[in-house]
């Protein structure tokens, strides 16, 4: 074995996390440049040549930000559209209204339970957070009291619940039942996601200080108050469109024939960039011109929110950058060789898998993929007779550990205005425990089954 491979492999890949945190969070240097950095220091002790580094983390930032970028840009404006108009006002006061303020968070978590079924979680959270902000305004708590459960329910449907995309390249991996995947991550999501979500939250936010002022917060909530806000209905329905055409796509085969032009239609609009591009176009009618909006504001509107989500991009890139780098220096195929040795039960392996992959990749959706291929073979070999507990257990892996080569860590820290060490505290933590409870309900739900 040779120093750059194996064992050392591994060595080198947690030194560069924990130099990583260091850096960032201790001595408080500029995370883009210190990602960037340490990403490049990897790729040279684990070996790859030279010449591939550069090459290697700009495809990583690229294929990152090619999605990344569009979605945060196009929800940003969406969002821009609903807080100018009132509607973000307009939903914050009828979700209060119906749940009480002393309740705001139990309605964050059950309306990000909903909305993020078919959505990345990236899409669903830039869709949501204009209302976080403004319920968190009105009713006068820390954003992170609605916005932590929000974060919770939109994290537990992307890893359990079909038919989010990711939970369902698990199911056809294991060769699972829809119906009974979608039923089993009912009953362990929600309580995941309450326990993780609003009961967590109240435990935490009393020991998280934010700075008194949020640029992000500002653009949706400081504004002139509106005499007359548009209807609840059209504002939801608004929100909902790109909800409904995702859907629409990712049941394209169902409803057409596969390969027909009406089919390409459905997975063209279906695409969560063209999604959230007619709902943005659609809301300059809706939530601008109807509501006496000229085309000027409107363009002054969605001019002026793009800036503050400048660094959000470069973060996320950055972090595109260094999953790249630790699976081109092979160190997801040490981290799968190694797991490979242990005798374990196939839950048991599908949890770990993805929960290392996660750990070194920062991606929820290769964790799940990466570990559902390796295990399902297994499982099939063994005879395990519940593959939609697999589902589970894969996905409840997927999950585990947020940390600075994840984009989501980089939107909850920029966007609540926390420091690297408060967001360890709040949406790390949070990931993990989704991770450890819906791994233990999917352990107790095999032990009845």
């Amino acid at each position: 074995m040779t120093p750059s491979t194996g064992f050392w492999l591994l060595i080198y890949a947690v030194v560069a996390i924990i130099a990583l945190i260091v850096l960032i969070a201790r001595y408080r240097l500029n995370p883009f440049i210190v990602i960037t950095l340490v990403s490049v220091g990897l790729a040279l002790v684990a070996g790859m040549p030279a010449n591939t580094i550069v090459a290697s983390y700009e495809a990583g930032v690229g294929k990152t930000l090619g999605h990344i970028a569009l979605v945060v840009a196009l929800g940003t404006m969406l969002g821009k559209m609903m807080a100018e108009s009132g509607g973000a006002e307009q939903v914050a006061r009828t979700l209060i209204a119906r749940f009480g303020e002393r309740n705001a968070h139990w309605a964050m978590v059950c309306i990000a339970f909903l909305v993020g079924l078919p959505l990345f979680f990236e899409v669903g959270f830039v869709l949501l957070v204009p209302i976080a902000f403004t319920v968190a305004r009105r009713v006068g708590v820390s954003i992170l009291m609605v916005g932590l459960p929000m974060v919770a329910g939109l994290s537990v449907v992307h890893a359990l619940v079909p038919p989010h995309p990711a939970a369902m390249l698990a199911v056809q991996s294991y060769h699972a039942s829809v119906g009974q995947t979608l039923f089993y991550a009912v009953l362990v999501g929600i309580p995941t996601a309450i326990l993780a979500g609003p009961v967590y939250a109240r435990f935490i936010v009393p020991k998280i200080q934010l700075p008194a002022e949020n640029p992000l917060a500002e653009q949706f909530t400081e504004r002139e108050p509106r005499k007359q806000l548009p209807g609840f209905g059209v504002t939801i329905g608004t929100i909902i469109l790109p909800v409904v055409l995702m859907l629409m796509g990712g049941w394209a085969n169902l409803i057409s024939t596969p390969g027909s032009v009406f089919n390409q239609f459905l997975q063209f609009i279906g695409n969560s960039v063209i999604a959230l591009l007619v709902a943005t176009l659609v809301s300059f009618w809706t939530l601008g011109l109807a509501q006496g909006f000229n085309r000027d504001a409107i363009l002054k509107f969605t001019n002026e929110c793009l800036a503050p989500t400048a660094t959000i991009t470069l973060l996320v890139g950055a972090g595109g950058g260094l999953n790249r780098i630790l699976i081109d220096a092979g160190v997801t195929t040490e981290i799968v060789g190694l797991a490979r040795e242990f005798n374990l039960s196939p839950l048991m392996m599908g949890w770990l898998f993805a929960a290392l992959m996660r750990i070194a990749t920062g991606s929820a959706t290769v964790a799940m993929t990466t570990a559902s291929g390796i295990v399902a073979p297994v499982a099939l070999g063994l005879g395990y007779p519940h593959p939609e507990l697999l589902v589970l257990a894969t996905g409840a892996g997927s999950v585990i550990f947020s940390h600075v080569n994840d984009g989501g860590f980089w939107l909850i820290k920029e966007y609540f205005n926390m420091t690297v060490t408060q967001t360890f505290k709040t949406w790390t933590v949070l990931e993990t425990l989704i991770s450890i409870i819906a791994f233990l309900l999917t352990l107790a739900l095999a032990a009845v089954l």
